[in-house]
C-alpha cells in the first residue's frame, strides 16, 4: 500500500490519531501481611504490631524504627527488614520525629553596606595557582580593602589553613594600626573551610 501511494515506510505511522491511554501506575507487589520467624513459622502483621506496641510501652518508648527492627530480630527471631518496620510504625503512628541537624556554623548572607572610608569593610578570598614543572598547586589568600581596592595583606603557600588566615588577618590589622583599636573592619568571606573553622 505504501509503495502504491509512494510514502517511505520510515515516515509512516500506523496510528496517526491515537488516544493516549491513562497510564496505570504500578504500586508494586502488595504487602503479604506476614513475616517469617527464623524457624519458618509465619507471624502476621497484626501480631508484629502488638510486639511493637509492647516494646514502645516498655523500654523501647524512645526507639526509632531501626532500633525496633533489631529488637524484633533479636527478641522475637523475626526475619524482617527496616523498611517493613518503618511502614508498620507509620501505620501505627509511632514513628519518632526526625532529629534536626545542628549546624555549628550557620550560613550567613552578607549585608550590603555603604562604605565611605578605608578600613570599614575587608574581603578575603582564596585563589589557586599551578606550580610550573610540578604536579601541584599553591594557595593565595588575599585580604582586600573594599574602599580603596588595595591588598592589605596576603598568604601564599602550598597549604592554607585557618591558622594561616588568622596570621594574615593579624598582620593586616597591625599594618593598618587597628590591632588595639576598639572599632575593627567588617570582614566578608565565603563559607570556605578555612573561614568557618574554629581558628
Amino acid at each position: 500500500m505504501l509503495k502504491i501511494i509512494g510514502i517511505p515506510r520510515s515516515t509512516y505511522y500506523y496510528q496517526k490519531n491515537y488516544r493516549v491511554e491513562e497510564k496505570k501506575v504500578s504500586e508494586g507487589r502488595p504487602a503479604p501481611g506476614y513475616s517469617f520467624k527464623e524457624d519458618g513459622q509465619k507471624v502476621s502483621d497484626e501480631q508484629i504490631k502488638e510486639f511493637l506496641l509492647e516494646e514502645i510501652a516498655g523500654d523501647g518508648y524512645n526507639y526509632g524504627y531501626r532500633k525496633l527492627t533489631k529488637v524484633l530480630r533479636r527478641k522475637y527471631n523475626l526475619k524482617i527488614n527496616k523498611k517493613k518496620v518503618y511502614r508498620i510504625c507509620k501505620e501505627l503512628g509511632i514513628l519518632r520525629p526526625q532529629r534536626k541537624k545542628k549546624v555549628s556554623h550557620p550560613r550567613k548572607l552578607a549585608r550590603n553596606r555603604i562604605i565611605n572610608s578605608s578600613n570599614k569593610l575587608w574581603e578575603a578570598d582564596i585563589k589557586y595557582g599551578h606550580v610550573e614543572g610540578e604536579d601541584r598547586f599553591f594557595f593565595v589568600m588575599s585580604i582586600i580593602d573594599v574602599y580603596d581596592r588595595s591588598i592589605v595583606d596576603y598568604h601564599m603557600g602550598l597549604s592554607c589553613t585557618g591558622s594561616d588566615v588568622n596570621l594574615a588577618l593579624q598582620r593586616a590589622l597591625f599594618k593598618r594600626q587597628l590591632f588595639d583599636k576598639l572599632e575593627k573592619p567588617v570582614i566578608r568571606t565565603d563559607n570556605g573551610p578555612q573561614f568557618i573553622s574554629h581558628t
